[in-house]
């Protein structure tokens, strides 16, 4: 069965090759540019499979030698084919896994929504500390971040901020991170030093396109209004603010982060069209597994994913059961443990399912 596949793409590669010296293709840019890029996405797998097609041909080379029956040369042939059979089913795992029916929203940027939970002004100033810590990680990947909104508290913390995170593959690398973030500590507030609770929601919602996502205009009801600041104080007298509101589904997405009224439309504009294409994505998904007696959490907005205690210095990710005792280091943006073991624990599902 793994072999048949393997084939398949083999000729699916030489197919595309031969596709793109044809004079007909390098003389249609828009075709040569479709063929290019689908041989480009096939490249790893093509070098893993001749990577396996290598250990196959080696292992043969190794049973011939020992059923020549050379003693000197058996004893090289045995260890040889002992550690080919050991890296065999490794390469086997891999070659699955890039099998895997790709998310057509991993190479996208995102949205990413972080919003205070319970927890009053504590919950505020984790959120703020989540967001500084999405803004490191995304840092570390060179993407660009862009603040679309936010609304502050007078004590440092975040009731809500808005962020467009552009990059490539940054959906594929934060999908996992949406749910409710927990936080243990000692609030600086607090006098007696009894440890606290509090939360937050990280929503990741991959950026919509115009092509993913239509919005008709008559769909649309945008208001005006004067941005405001900490604790509510008017930051302009012009309303420069705009609130969108998509009708048939009342989502609604605004922006005041900018001075111009056309600057927060499009911003807003951004978010709203992500929030549409998630909702498209929850229907679908929802459909899909309607008949499915249980489904994995993959965070969810109101699932709780992670406990961040600051007197252990731990952070656990429930789904997965991972404790990190580096609490400061994952709050620096240091996530990519957290990351790939939560990608390698989702793909395992997905070949479990299959």
């Amino acid at each position: 069965m793994l072999l048949e596949k393997l084939r398949t793409i083999e000729n699916r590669y030489e197919k595309l090759t031969e596709q793109m010296i044809d004079p007909k293709v390098l003389s249609a840019p828009q075709e040569y540019q479709k063929y290019s890029k689908e041989q480009s996405e096939l490249q790893s797998v093509i070098e893993k499979i001749r990577e396996y097609k290598k250990l196959l041909l080696d292992m043969e080379g190794a049973e011939e030698i020992l059923k020549g029956g050379d003693n000197e040369l058996s004893e090289l042939a045995q260890a040889e084919l002992n550690e080919l059979k050991e890296r065999k089913p490794k390469i086997e795992e891999e070659l699955k896994v890039m099998l895997l029916p790709k998310d057509s929203m991993d190479e996208k940027s995102v949205i990413l929504e972080i919003r205070a939970g319970t927890g009053g002004e504590e919950a505020a100033l984790f959120a703020a500390k989540l967001f500084r810590m999405y803004s490191k990680y995304a840092e570390t990947r060179r993407w660009k971040i862009e603040v679309i909104d936010s609304s502050p508290t007078g004590l440092g913390g975040l009731k809500e901020v808005i962020v467009n995170i552009a990059g490539k593959g940054a959906y594929s690398r934060l999908k996992y991170e949406s749910g409710v973030h927990r936080v243990q500590r000692v609030p600086v507030t607090e006098a007696s030093g009894r440890i606290h609770t509090a939360a937050a929601t990280v929503a990741v919602l991959p950026e919509a396109e115009d092509v993913d996502i239509k919005v008709e205009e008559k769909d649309l009801r945008i208001d005006t209004f004067c941005s405001s600041g900490a604790g509510g104080q008017s930051v302009n007298t012009t309303y420069s603010a705009v609130r969108i509101t998509h009708v048939p589904t009342g989502l609604v997405a605004q922006c005041q982060d900018e001075r111009s009224q056309l600057k927060n439309r499009e911003k807003a504009m951004k978010v709203l069209r992500s929030r549409l294409l998630e909702f498209e994505i929850e229907k679908k998904d929802k459909e899909r597994s309607a008949d499915r007696k249980t489904q994995v959490g993959t965070g969810g907005r109101s699932e709780r994913i992670r406990t961040y205690n600051f007197p252990q210095n731990r952070v656990t990710d429930h789904r997965i059961g991972l404790t990190l005792h580096r609490l400061e280091s994952v709050l620096e943006g240091n996530i990519d443990e957290i990351i790939d073991n939560l990608i390698a624990h989702y793909q395992a599902e997905k070949l479990k399912e299959l």
